[in-house]
């Protein structure tokens, strides 16, 4: 068969592939029968988003209550199920946050965090909040070390307060704190106590210091599986930046709800990053969760301006360089393959994630392609020879500034070497 022929076929067989769709290239791999076969994700995978709560507490992050509610805003055009809000007793700001959230309407559930303690659950009421994400330490050592507590007022005080929040109307989610570092047997033996003699509809599988590894992730959802009979929830942190993986296998065991903020801001290393589980769900896993993907950008770029962080340019899928072109070999390959061909150097299409288009910068890793590509946007028709000349002038001139070139430094640059070569 012609290779011409052969290369068409492969095309059209790889666009009925999950792995190889318009927007997205992955590995075939991923999809695999050995690959796959342990898998089980729920059927409706819900976005419990933490970023108006534990996304504040990432040092020296303050959100306003009018900032708090355009980002609830922004989550709700994104498709985002639940909405952590906030903890009503943090600051009279919170919670007039909260009620406000809460009486816009948005479309997500609107949920509020609180200690699991009978005046914190009252607070909540008070917001008209759907529910309570309701924190006690797991772990024996925390208790005693951090809290200076005795076990027996944490069980007490959790049975009591979930109680109190079950028979006022709330949806409750149990949220054992440093659950992922307590002996597992012991603090289910807990947990199962609380929800005997108080109330959970939810437990959140919590790593609350981000020390879980991916494959005791698996292991850790199995197990509370086995002896609880209620939603699971993952919530995990980064400090190993282990988060995106821990919550996929997690949701790959059953877990129906995952808990993450817009760019992983959050205590210490942040938390799970919405947008890198939702893309790699989709593309890796063909779990698409209903969320708008288009919005993911627009939506980590509005929590950047208004949180006051730092996001590295290459940060996946919402980074601000992402699409930009330096590579001399790259470029070249954006020449041959263009937009049509978009996913052959990028996994992800550009505007599926809400980017602007892919754009060839000039930097000291810029090759002839990249430097007649502008030079045809300035109108300069030059011979090989003048284009490598100019070539090497940039090269020597990022060296020398450690920065890319603006459009206009690029031209004089080219006009002072070609003049000079003249």
């Amino acid at each position: 068969m012609p290779i011409d022929k052969m290369q068409r076929e492969r095309s059209s067989q790889m666009a009925t592939e999950p792995w190889k769709a318009k927007d997205w290239f992955v590995s075939p791999w991923n999809y695999a029968d050995e690959a796959v076969k342990d898998l089980n994700f729920a059927k409706q995978i819900k976005v419990h988003d933490v970023t108006l709560r534990d996304g504040e507490q990432q040092t020296g992050v303050i959100f306003s209550k009018d900032e708090k509610i355009r980002i609830a805003e922004a989550l709700a055009e994104a498709g985002v199920h639940r909405i952590e809000a906030g903890m009503p007793v943090v600051s009279a700001s919170d919670n007039e946050a909260i009620k406000e959230i809460v009486r816009r309407n948005l479309g997500p559930d609107i949920f509020a965090f609180a200690r699991c303690m009978v005046d914190d659950v009252k607070r909540a009421i008070d917001t008209g909040v759907k529910g309570v994400v309701m924190e006690i330490p797991s772990s024996m050592h925390l208790v005693e070390n951090a809290y200076r507590w005795k076990m027996e007022k944490a069980i007490e005080t959790s049975i009591e307060s979930t109680r109190y929040a079950h028979d006022n109307g709330l949806e409750v989610v149990f949220f054992p704190i440093d659950f992922s570092r307590a002996e597992l047997k012991w603090a289910i033996d807990l947990i199962e106590r609380v929800g005997k003699e108080g109330h959970m509809d939810a437990v959140a599988l919590v790593d609350t210091f981000g020390v879980l590894s991916p494959h005791a992730a698996r292991y850790f959802a199995r197990e509370v599986k086995k002896r609880l009979n209620v939603r699971l929830e993952a919530h995990f942190h980064q400090d190993f930046g282990m988060g995106v993986a821990n919550t996929i296998m997690a949701l790959a065991e059953g877990v129906e709800v995952m808990h993450t903020t817009v760019l992983g801001i959050g205590e210490r290393s942040g938390n799970t990053p919405m947008e890198e589980v939702v893309m790699a769900l989709k593309t890796m896993y063909g779990q698409d969760i209903g969320i708008d993907t288009t919005k993911l950008t627009p939506l980590a770029n509005l929590v950047q301006r208004l949180a006051g962080v730092q996001v590295p340019t290459n940060k996946a899928i919402v980074g601000s360089g992402l699409y930009q072109i330096e590579s001399g070999i790259i470029t070249s390959w954006f020449k041959n393959c263009g937009e049509q061909m978009a996913t052959e150097l990028f996994p992800i299409r550009w505007d599926a994630v809400g980017q602007p288009p892919a754009d060839i910068v000039m930097g000291k890793g810029s090759g002839i392609d990249s430097v007649n590509i502008w030079l045809q946007d300035l109108g300069m028709q030059v011979s090989d020879d003048d284009a490598m000349t100019v070539l090497q002038a940039v090269k020597a001139y990022s060296l020398k500034n450690k920065k890319l070139l603006s459009k206009g430094e690029f031209r004089d640059l080219a006009k002072r070497v070609l003049g000079k070569a003249a």
